[in-house]
C-alpha cells in the first residue's frame, strides 16, 4: 500500500506536475467525465451497469465504457487503467435515489441494494489506494448515517476529507441544483474551489437556451433530432397558455384546476405545471423534464414543454453532445433519464480544477 507521505514525496522531488488520471464509477453518460477531461484530467474508463450509456459515453469523451455491476468489480480491474508515476484518481456518483428528498419510499431505513453502492465504493478505494477521490450525490445524503461512516473510513485509512453541499448556479451551472460534493486526497489538505460567479451574473435560461430554435407544441426541429417536444394534451395546451413564468396553478382559471389541485394537500404542489423564467436559473432538471405536468418545465415562452437538446444544456452538456447513434430510435424516456441523472458537466469541470489546484499547491507551495 502506497502511504501518504510518499506520495507527497514523490510530487515534491518531481519538477513538472504528474500526469492524474481517472477512473468514473457509476459514470452514466458521461456527465462527470466530460467536465474533468475539459479541466484538463485524463479519464481512461466509465463503469456502469446501465449498458445503454455505452454510446454516449465512449463517442464524446473517448474513453472505453465497461458495462459492469460494481459489486462484481475489483481493484485488479481498475488498476490496469493506471500507470505507474501518475496521481491516481476515482471518482463516482452512486445513483442517489434512496437519498433523494424527492423519494418517499425510503426514509430512515438505511437498507437495499442502492444504500450498499457507497458500501462498494469504499470496498474499491481499500483495494486500489487512490491518491484522490470524489464523490458527488444529493445533498440529504451528508445526514445519513452511512455516508457519515463513509466519511470515517476515508479519514482512517489516511485521507484528507472535505465535503460541502454547492448549488450549482454559484459556479456557471444555470441551474438550481444543489449537490453534495467530497473531495479526498491522502496527499494533502484539499477543498473545492470557491464560487465562481454570484447572484447578479448567474447563468439564465436565457443564456443557455434562447438561441435555439423555437418550436410549437408537438413539432420538431429539422437541424437536431434532440429538439422536439411531446404533444400536449388539448387541456394541459389551455393550462400552459394560461401559465406565466415563476407562476402556479393558480393563476389558471378554476375551470382548468386537477382535482388535487382543489384540496389543502395539493397546495403544497405548486410548481407542477409550471413554466420556467428566462432571467434565473431553471429549476432541477429531473428524469421527467419532457412532461409538462411533472415540474416546473414549461418553456418560458412557447406553449410546451423542454427538449432533450434543452435539457441537455441546461445540464452543461456541450450542444453537440451526441446521446443518440445516428440512424437509431429515440427512446425518449431512456434519454431523459440519462440526462437527468447525470452529473452537470460543468461541475464535473470545477471538480477536476479543484483537483488540480490541489496538486499545484502540494508541489509548489
Amino acid at each position: 500500500m502506497k502511504s501518504k507521505s510518499t506520495t507527497k514525496k514523490r510530487l515534491n522531488n518531481q519538477t513538472a506536475i504528474p500526469s492524474i488520471s481517472g477512473i468514473d464509477l457509476f459514470c452514466g453518460v458521461g456527465g462527470l467525465t466530460h467536465g474533468l477531461k475539459k479541466s484538463g484530467i485524463n479519464i481512461r474508463a466509465g463503469i456502469d451497469l446501465d449498458t445503454s450509456c455505452k454510446y454516449a459515453y465512449e463517442v464524446n469523451n473517448k474513453a472505453k465504457f465497461i458495462g459492469a455491476d460494481i459489486t462484481e468489480v475489483n481493484g485488479r480491474h481498475l488498476n490496469e487503467f493506471w500507470k505507474d508515476g501518475e496521481i491516481k484518481l476515482l471518482v463516482g456518483c452512486a445513483p442517489c435515489q434512496p437519498f433523494s428528498s424527492h423519494s418517499n419510499k425510503v426514509k430512515e431505513k438505511e437498507q437495499g441494494d442502492k444504500w450498499n453502492l457507497l458500501n462498494e465504493y469504499i470496498r474499491l478505494i481499500k483495494e486500489t489506494t487512490p491518491d484522490v477521490i470524489s464523490m458527488e450525490n444529493v445533498p440529504n445524503l451528508s445526514n445519513k448515517q452511512i455516508f457519515k461512516e463513509f466519511v470515517n473510513e476515508l479519514e482512517n485509512d489516511g485521507y484528507n476529507v472535505k465535503y460541502k453541499n454547492v448549488f450549482c448556479p454559484d459556479y456557471g451551472i444555470p441551474q438550481k441544483r444543489r449537490r453534495l460534493v467530497l473531495l479526498a486526497s491522502r496527499i494533502g489538505k484539499i477543498d473545492i474551489l470557491p464560487p465562481t460567479y454570484k447572484k447578479k451574473n448567474y447563468k439564465t435560461v436565457r443564456d443557455a437556451i434562447g438561441h435555439l430554435e423555437p418550436l410549437g407544441n408537438g413539432e420538431r426541429s429539422k437541424t437536431d433530432i434532440l429538439h422536439f417536444t411531446t404533444k400536449l394534451t388539448d387541456i394541459n395546451l389551455k393550462r400552459i397558455k394560461s401559465s406565466i413564468p415563476n407562476g402556479t396553478w393558480e393563476d389558471w382559471d378554476k375551470s382548468l384546476w386537477l382535482e388535487c389541485h382543489k384540496k389543502e394537500t395539493g397546495k403544497s404542489y405548486k410548481a407542477v405545471y409550471g413554466r420556467m423564467a428566462w432571467d434565473e436559473p431553471s429549476p432541477t432538471i429531473t428524469t421527467q423534464f419532457y412532461n409538462y405536468g411533472t415540474g416546473r418545465f414549461g418553456h418560458p415562452t412557447q406553449d410546451r414543454a423542454l427538449t432533450i437538446r434543452e435539457a441537455s444544456i441546461l445540464q452543461s452538456f456541450p450542444q453537440k453532445y451526441k446521446f443518440v447513434e445516428e440512424g437509431s430510435e429515440i427512446k425518449l424516456t431512456r434519454v431523459a433519464t440519462h440526462i437527468g441523472n447525470a452529473v452537470p458537466v460543468n461541475l464535473g469541470f470545477i471538480i477536476g480544477k479543484s483537483i488540480i489546484h490541489h496538486i499545484n499547491e502540494i508541489q509548489y507551495g
